[in-house]
Order: structure tokens, then C-alpha cells, then sequence
């Protein structure tokens, strides 16, 4: 692929919502609506912020499937998962389109809670995060990781550092309706029984190794995952960016679910298997053994690619995740020729040259490719 090129033609052709017949590809992009059903346990929601209850865009939304258009049906699917604070699916156009066209597969982009299409426009838009973004400042000083594009999301990891176990645990009961609506066939797409792999980038390797460790409703059984830019435990990560939370809120962040969290989520009916699953991933020392075991079960269903200059996700965080035997066996490190960085693994600009990351785009992909086929 023409990994530059296709990339500001998809982002030009694509509209949240709008069906789209991709020439080049011979593949559909089809939009289909979801509703994010709350849980029904009241100790859970008791932990929710009411203000999120009412943002909308969360609670219902549409997300996008690139299939051949050749095809009514099938019964093969790869889910990418996409990264922390995402607002929009630019990134991941030519990634979907790529993996559609190669493997065959039907490949689905879904947004995780309050991310992508699931926030609302004011959350992305500078005009109206002009006063937090300056009240940020003051309250913290110069911190050259806070930007417009971070800001909201900052500002809410620091009001409630609980709201990103909530997200994801709210994404992990989305991913399970939406895996058993697809194997019981009651999605125009996909045929019943259909196999469900997951391509997972960033945050969402995270996700998606609490997913398939939690195994709800032993829905994700048989998946495969490949994990991109990620996968490593929460205590290893490093996720003070202009893209992704400013320095404050990380701060936030570790210090509440290193120190506090555990303590302060008592009650046990709110300790299941989503929990335990999410809190092995915490730190290397939290249930360690169960963890371990979980990735040595997997290793047959996973591969996965770290980059050498990611300081968001270093690989020694995954070694920490999987164990270095595993990791060292299923998770390649690879190195480009030019400037990137684990937000933007494959630059488009000026002073890049674009042979070359066309050609480290498809040294990736052919591999993620190939695991999949």
C-alpha cells in the first residue's frame, strides 16, 4: 500500500455515519448503530459520575465495518482497538482498509467509551476548551504535555481518576453484546458463529488482554490478538503526550490505581472476574501467577509488534505483562529509519520521507497479515 498516499485519500472520503463504496479497495465501509446497555447491578452504577450517565454520544452511537464488496456475508471478523484519547478514526482508515483487503476479513473499528464518536464535539473543539485549558495552566503551571487536544480528557481523569476503570469496564460489557449478537447471527454482516480476531494498538492491547483474560461469557475463547504499540502492564506505561493526558493527570492516574484503588473498590460484589482481570494488569507483582498462566494459555492465539523508540509503551512493560519468555517468543521489536513515536508510529510530513514510511507501514502490517491468515 501507498501507505501516505491512501491515507489522506480515506480521510477524505470517510464520514461518521455515511456508507462508503471504496474504489481503489473494492471494499464497503458500512455503518451500523449500537446501544450501550449500563449494567444493571446498582453498586456498580452508584459508582458512576451522573454527568457521564447523560452524555449521549456514549450511550449511542454507530461504528464502522470495511467489508469486500464482493461480499453479503461472512463469517470472519478482525476488531481493532484503537489508542487512549483518540476523537476520531483518521489513523485507522488505511490500517482497516489494508487488513480488509489482505486477509478477506471484515474488519471492525469500534469506538471505546467516551472516546471517538462516543464524546461529544466540545471535548476536540478549541473554542470551548479555551477556559479549561487555561485554568489548567494556572492551576499547574507550564507543562508542555498540555495541549487542546488533551485537555478535556486531563481535566476529567483528574475531577475522577475512577472514570478510566469505568470506561474500559464499560467497553469490555459493549465487546461482549456486540461479540454475542455477531455469534448468535443477529448482525446483517456476519454469518452465526462467526470468528472474531483482534488487532489492538495502545491502550487497546490493554483492553483487549482484560477482554479475553475475563473471557465474558467465554465469548472470546477461540480469538486471536495481536498487539501493536501495547500490552504492557498499566505501572510501566508512560502517558504524558500532547496526544494523550498532560503531566497532572498522569500523576493522577498512577498514583490512584498504583495506591489507591484496590483499597477503595471493597464491596465484593463489584470485585468479579473483570476486576481481578484488570487490576493482574495493574503492576508485574498483582497476581502474577494467574496473569502468567492466562498469557502462557494464549500464546498459541497471540503475536505482536513493539517499536524500539516507544516511550509511552516500552516493550519492558510487556515483558512484565506476559513474562520474558513469552514475550521474548511472540512479540517482535522493530525500528524505523525515521522520526516516530508511539502516537504517531507512521508519520505524515514534510520533512519525512514517505518511501519509507510506506515501507515500514507494510513491514508491519504484512506481518499482522500473515498472523491472521
Amino acid at each position: 500500500m501507498n501507505y501516505t498516499q491512501r491515507h489522506q485519500e480515506l480521510s477524505s472520503q470517510f464520514q461518521i455515519g455515511v456508507d462508503t463504496h471504496l474504489d481503489a479497495s473494492n471494499i464497503d465501509i458500512r455503518f451500523f448503530k449500537f446501544k450501550s446497555e449500563s449494567e444493571s447491578r446498582s453498586n456498580i452504577n452508584m459508582w458512576v459520575n451522573p454527568t457521564d450517565l447523560g452524555i449521549g454520544e456514549n450511550n449511542e452511537f454507530s461504528y464502522p465495518v470495511f467489508i469486500p464488496s464482493d461480499k453479503q456475508q461472512t463469517g470472519e471478523a478482525i476488531l481493532i482497538l484503537h489508542g487512549l484519547n483518540e476523537r476520531n478514526w483518521s489513523k485507522y482508515l488505511t490500517w482497516a482498509e489494508y487488513l480488509c483487503s489482505e486477509t478477506g476479513k471484515a474488519v471492525i473499528l469500534f469506538p471505546i467509551a467516551f472516546h471517538v464518536n462516543r464524546s461529544p464535539q466540545s471535548w476536540s473543539n478549541p473554542r470551548s476548551l479555551r477556559d479549561i485549558l487555561d485554568f489548567r495552566r494556572k492551576k499547574n503551571g507550564e507543562d508542555r504535555c498540555l495541549s487542546f487536544a488533551n485537555v478535556a480528557f486531563s481535566e476529567r481523569v483528574c475531577e475522577e481518576p475512577y472514570r478510566f476503570y469505568r470506561s474500559g469496564r464499560q467497553t469490555v460489557n459493549d465487546l461482549t453484546h456486540l461479540f454475542g449478537d455477531i455469534k448468535q447471527g443477529l448482525h446483517p454482516v456476519f454469518k452465526a458463529n462467526t470468528n472474531i480476531d483482534i488487532f489492538a494498538y495502545s491502550i487497546g492491547a490493554f483492553l483487549a488482554e482484560i477482554t479475553l483474560f475475563s473471557n465474558p461469557k467465554n465469548l472470546f475463547s477461540s480469538s486471536k490478538l495481536f498487539l501493536f504499540c501495547g500490552g504492557g502492564v498499566f505501572s510501566s506505561m508512560f502517558g504524558q503526550s500532547r496526544s494523550i493526558m498532560d503531566t497532572s493527570a498522569y500523576k493522577s492516574l498512577f498514583q490512584y490505581y498504583l495506591h489507591e484503588f484496590t483499597e477503595k473498590v471493597k464491596l465484593a460484589s463489584m470485585r468479579d472476574k473483570i476486576f481481578e482481570s484488570f487490576c493482574s494488569m495493574i503492576s508485574s507483582e498483582r497476581y502474577k501467577s494467574e496473569r502468567e498462566q492466562f498469557f502462557k494459555r494464549l500464546e498459541t492465539r497471540m503475536e505482536g509488534i513493539s517499536l524500539v523508540k516507544d516511550k509511552v509503551m516500552p516493550y519492558f512493560g510487556i515483558e512484565e505483562a506476559l513474562g520474558k519468555g513469552i514475550a521474548d517468543s511472540r512479540i517482535s521489536k522493530m525500528d524505523f529509519a525515521f522520526e516516530y513515536n508511539h502516537e504517531n508510529p507512521f508519520p505524515i510530513c514534510s520533512h519525512t520521507n514517505s518511501t519509507e514510511v510506506d515501507n515500514s507501514f507494510n513491514a508491519v502490517f504484512e506481518k499482522v497479515v500473515a498472523f491472521f491468515k
